[in-house]
């Protein structure tokens, strides 16, 4: 499998997906939460399609194109997503914030128009105890803004 990138080999196919990105990649923006795929923490892109990595086998990823949050941005070079986020204070302990992340460039690649509603919609499998959710949904529809925006 291709991880944000970059080739990866040496893993236990039988191992769960989520596994193999936080013991074996060192990648600690994908969280383990409920571990049954009801809070979306772990949420990643496997060939674009936002997927809870605590629900899938290493070995199904082979050959496949796996993004975690590390892969939109980085500290020193945030995505424009990622940006807004910190714009719009849409995190607070951040646990979940990486699979919303995830989720919510997963909406914006693949939505031609973005409303509160198709936002809200694609954020339903991430749960968030401490936002509320109004600042996650404001920082994604300012993104999808200055997505549409020349």
């Amino acid at each position: 499998m291709k991880v944000n990138g970059t080739p990866v080999h040496g893993y236990d196919p039988g191992a769960r997906l989520l596994d193999v990105l936080r013991d074996h990649l060192g990648l600690r923006g994908v969280k383990e939460g409920c571990g049954v795929g009801e809070c979306g923490s772990c949420t990643v892109l496997l060939d674009g399609d936002p997927v809870c990595s605590c629900l899938v086998f290493a070995g199904q990823a082979d050959g496949r194109d796996v993004v975690t949050a590390e892969g939109l941005g980085t500290a020193d070079d945030l995505s424009p997503l990622q940006r807004q986020f910190v714009d719009h204070q849409a995190l607070q302990c951040g646990y979940c914030i990486p699979g919303v992340v995830v989720s919510a460039a997963a909406h914006l690649a693949e939505a031609d128009h973005v409303s509160e509603d198709s936002v809200r919609e694609a954020l339903s499998g991430n749960l968030c105890r401490c936002t509320g959710y109004s600042k996650l949904v404001a920082a994604v529809l300012a993104a999808a803004d200055h997505r549409d925006s020349p």
